[in-house]
C-alpha cells in the first residue's frame, strides 16, 4: 500500500471514529445499559421491556445528548420522564436552550422506570430535527 493511501485511508477512519460513526465506540456491547447513544440516533430506536422494569440509557458518544418524553404521546396515567427530572416536555426543552440543562455528556446515565403499558416515544432535544428519536414499548 502507498503512503499516501494509508495517510488518507487512516485520517478518513480517525474522524468517522471521532464522529461516533463507526461501531468502535464504547456503548456497542451495551454492558449495562439498555441504550446507546450516537451522534444523531439512539441504539436501539425501539426497546420493548415489561411493566415495572427500568431502562437505562448511557450517552456513549461524544456529543451531549437528553432523553425527553414526547409529553402528549405517553400513556394514559404514564408519568413523565426527561433527564434533568423536568416534569414536563416544556420544562425539558427550555432548560435545554436556557443553560443546558438535562444534558448527558460522555458515560453519564439516565434511567427510567415503566409502570404503565403502552408505547413511549422520546427524543433528544438539540438533535430532535436530524430524526434522533426512539421508543420504548412496555408490555403487560
Amino acid at each position: 500500500m502507498n503512503r499516501r493511501a494509508l495517510v488518507v485511508g487512516a485520517t478518513g477512519g480517525l474522524s468517522l471514529y471521532l464522529a461516533g460513526c463507526l461501531s468502535g465506540d464504547p456503548g456497542a456491547s451495551n454492558d449495562g445499559y439498555d441504550v446507546g447513544m450516537r451522534a444523531s440516533s439512539f441504539e436501539p430506536a425501539r426497546l420493548e421491556v415489561s411493566v415495572g422494569e427500568s431502562v437505562v440509557w448511557r450517552n456513549t458518544n461524544s456529543r451531549s445528548h437528553t432523553i425527553t418524553a414526547y409529553e402528549r404521546q405517553l400513556p394514559e396515567g404514564a408519568d413523565y420522564f426527561a433527564s434533568g427530572g423536568y416534569d414536563s416536555e416544556r420544562a425539558a426543552r427550555d432548560a435545554f436552550w436556557n443553560s443546558f440543562g438535562g444534558v448527558l455528556t460522555t458515560g453519564q446515565e439516565f434511567e427510567h422506570t415503566f409502570t404503565v403499558a403502552g408505547q413511549y416515544d422520546y427524543f433528544c432535544v438539540p438533535h430532535e430535527k436530524a430524526g434522533m428519536v426512539g421508543t420504548v414499548v412496555v408490555r403487560e
